[in-house]
């Protein structure tokens, strides 16, 4: 969109010094002595600013600007003054979504196959960016445009998320943005997140109690800096990534937006699914020839749903929807931002709503604390009890979840939800695009085919930047994606992106010139029990996207020859991609050494030292099914000692060990439904003393629970009994911490305010004994849990 001449070589980044040639004078002062100017580098003239928000787990047919149930004003607002695409594509999953966006690439070329978790040795699922891949915030970055990320990174490879790094793949190191505000992972505690600034971890600037919200911090934090940006560098052009993490379970939000949707969900998905189409006819957002697939049996019909615990899915959803609302209205504070410093016209802004379709992670029940299904312990979740909790919903006593049949309704009218990169209800989200200095019409619908990976080239067109050759003397391979600009202004224009595979978990499909080839392998909330096919066993459907919009109607059989010719595409697409070989292995790729990629820890025995913190699962050992004991070395001052030794997990699950009143306490939270402390008959002496803990596992399986002893000195200073314990994963967000606890606490005996140990700690080890259940650990439960943490 640019024209005037650059003087600058943009293809070689960073764009190489060259002093211009001219006179030299011995004397400063002599009249000849002439130098240019010294000039910041900034990219062509009329380069806009960038903005894009993408939210987390939004299906197609959630928010009201796509017809959906979910009020979005702020969306409406951008889709009134901009376009709405109805066939825009991510690729089903988080992380593969955030690294092809960020990179111009298709996931698997930028080893993003899966998720972080999952990774392999493979080139398409190592998790790890090759080099001659540069993210687009590095490309702008080197072009002269301030950068800056707040909220969600879930490509950082698990052995590099630990606080020692590296940091080449964390945003605000290799990544490209100056700025980093949020959290490494897959989702977080709204109401008390584990957060970055940078790369160094910060605790929340409130508490729940105080009004905290993630979003709203996150919203904060990025008004912040685009007003400094604009007042320090107001000739500069922003790139700014919003990526708050909402919608993502937990669906936490204060009670008073949930409550906006009081009764709203009272006849169940089957019932909104069908008002939801309607009204998506009705703003024709979907052609008026679409049909509304029909529901697969593995998804209950609302009528067949037990009675007693309808009450607990309406309100499961009506959360869900104040979630979004509420998201929606702090992105609007964004908006407000740039308006007010007279720059919207010339930003382009791209609200992706979801990085993949929502998610059918939560059991068709739901849940209360997602953990507790992630853990194979659902049933403790028993109907009379999700009615007794059902008011703490959405608040920070909960770590909830919808049910698979609100997922489903949410991706309207399509089949299938998150995870399934065969069908749209997986991968089409919808979008709007808005850049009034850009975009003649408002308030246009564009159709053309469109995915993730075109989003850097737009962008790159856009600031009339070229794509590098070279990012810091290593040579580029070619972006993937194709620039949506020629969509701009040209609403009958031909579709460019005419070919496009996907992949996830051999979930998989292709899409050529209106035609789609698809097979789903795996149903993403039936992982326990049953043999997947083989890959050649999967039966493939066919639809011919031109005049059926929503894949309703299968032709495969009225058209073998095409299906035969899209299926033969898919492959060479998955040839040259790095998809193959396809991976629907559970245990294997779970554990580092058999999936061949590093891990950090090793052996039975790991010492940390005071001051360690915010370490997470993947950087502790595991305590799970087996026997443990952890030691302490510890000064006691004469006048006693309180706080936390060491403690993992939080409020939703965990153990500390920990002081009280002088006394060694050791306390293990079941999902927060369950606690069950062990405290010392006497309190430490003073001076320099071993505290120790032993945990005799009982064996027999997993979950089961043991007898624990107190130590000082080796003499036995206290017993107790742990009734069960969590076989699988105590958080997907709370970390470990030594001398103090950050995020939510095991136990209410302190606060994180009130946890620092107030003697001193010299080291604290943990030691595992011999009894290790794992193998006991089915392999799909497994991949089930690694699954619903992103």
């Amino acid at each position: 969109m640019t024209s005037e001449f650059d003087r600058h070589s943009r293809a070689q980044l960073p764009i190489p010094d060259r002093p211009a040639p001219g006179l030299t004078t011995y004397d400063a002062k002599d009249p000849d002595t002439a130098f240019p100017p010294i000039e910041p580098l900034l990219p062509p003239a009329g380069a806009p600013n960038v903005l894009v928000i993408l939210l987390d787990d939004v299906g197609f047919g959630a928010a009201s600007v796509f017809g959906g149930p979910c009020q979005t004003p702020t969306a409406e607002r951008l889709a009134a003054g901009g376009l709405r695409y109805n066939r825009f594509h991510t690729t089903a999953l988080c992380a593969p979504t955030r690294a092809a966006l960020l990179s111009g690439r298709n996931h698997h070329s930028v080893g993003m196959g899966s998720i972080t978790e999952t990774a392999t040795s493979a080139p398409g699922n190592s998790s790890l960016r090759p080099n001659t891949k540069a993210p687009l915030a590095m490309t702008l970055k080197l072009n002269g445009y301030s950068t800056a990320q707040f909220g969600k990174c879930h490509e950082v490879p698990v052995w590099q998320s630990s606080p020692m790094g590296p940091f080449d793949a964390w945003p605000s190191a290799g990544g490209g943005f100056e700025t980093f505000y949020g959290f490494i992972g897959g989702e977080n505690n709204q109401w008390d997140p584990a957060l970055y600034d940078g790369t160094t971890p910060v605790e929340p600037p409130a508490t729940p109690e105080e009004g905290y919200h993630l979003t709203e911090d996150l919203a904060d934090r990025a008004v912040s800096w685009i007003r400094q940006q604009k007042a320090l560098m107001p000739d500069k052009p922003f790139f700014v990534y919003f990526a708050p993490g909402a919608t993502h379970a937990p669906h936490h939000v204060p009670k008073e937006w949930a409550d906006r949707y009081a009764g709203a969900f009272e006849d169940g998905w089957d019932v909104q699914r069908e008002r939801t189409f309607a009204r998506q006819k009705e703003l024709g957002i979907i052609p008026a020839d679409a049909e509304l697939t029909a529901r697969h049996d593995e998804i209950t019909a609302w009528e067949d749903m037990p009675d007693q615990l309808k009450p607990v899915l309406a309100r499961e959803m009506e959360v869900y929807a104040g979630f979004l609302e509420h998201t929606d209205h702090h992105v609007g504070r964004l908006i407000d931002a740039v308006e007010d410093l007279g720059v919207l016209d010339n930003t382009i802004i791209y609200y992706i709503v979801g990085d993949n379709g929502a998610s059918a992670e939560g059991t068709m029940n739901g849940a209360y604390n997602e953990m507790a299904n992630f853990n194979g312990m659902a049933a403790l979740e028993t109907p009379e009890f999700m009615v007794s909790k059902m008011a703490d919903f959405g608040s920070p006593a909960s770590y909830n979840h919808y049910s698979v049949g609100w997922a489903w309704a949410m991706c309207a009218p399509f089949q299938w939800t998150k995870q399934v990169a065969s069908h749209w209800g997986g991968t089409r989200n919808g979008t709007i695009v808005h850049w009034p200095a850009g975009i003649e019409e408002r308030g246009g619908l564009r159709s053309q085919f469109t995915h993730v990976i075109d989003l850097a080239p737009t962008v790159l067109e856009a600031a009339g930047l070229p794509e590098p050759t070279t990012v810091n003397g290593v040579q580029q391979s070619p972006m993937e994606g194709v620039s949506m600009l020629y969509t701009f202004n040209e609403e009958t224009a031909l579709e460019r992106h005419e070919l496009q595979y996907f992949e996830m978990f051999a979930n998989r499909g292709i899409y050529h010139r209106g035609w789609s080839a698809v097979t789903k392998h795996r149903t993403p909330w039936v992982m326990v029990g049953g043999q997947l096919p083989a890959f050649d066993d999967d039966v493939w459907e066919l639809y011919d996207g031109n005049t059926d919009y929503s894949q309703a109607r299968n032709l495969v059989t009225e058209h073998p020859e095409m299906l035969a010719t899209l299926q033969r595409l898919w492959l060479i697409e998955a040839t040259k991609y790095n998809v193959l070989p396809m991976d629907d292995r559970t245990s294997e790729r779970l554990d580092p050494g058999m999936a061949g990629r590093p891990t950090l820890i090793r052996g039975n025995s790991q010492l940390f030292f005071p001051g360690m913190g915010r370490l997470s699962e993947n950087s502790v050992v595991s305590i799970k099914n087996k026997s443990f004991s952890v030691t302490a070395e510890v000064d006691v001052p004469e006048t006693g000692v309180d706080g936390v030794i060491i403690a993992q997990g939080g409020r939703f699950g965990g153990w500390a060990l920990y002081t009280k009143a002088g006394k060694a306490k050791f306390v293990y939270n079941v999902l927060g439904i369950h606690e069950f402390p062990i405290e010392a008959d006497t309190p430490i002496p003073a001076g320099t003393h071993q505290v120790r803990v032993e945990f005799a596992y009982d064996g027999g399986g997993l979950a089961k629970g043991g007898d624990v002893t107190l130590y000082y000195d080796g003499q036995a200073a206290g017993t107790g009994r742990v009734a069960v314990t969590q076989p699988m994963v105590f958080s997907a967000d709370e970390t470990t911490d030594i001398g103090h606890e950050t995020g939510t606490t095991v136990t209410p005996d302190y606060t994180a305010a009130t946890s620092r140990f107030t003697g001193k700690i010299h080291w604290v080890q943990i030691d595992l004994g011999d009894d290790d259940n794992d193998h006991f650990i089915d392999p799909d439960e497994r991949l089930r849990i690694a699954m619903a943490r992103q």
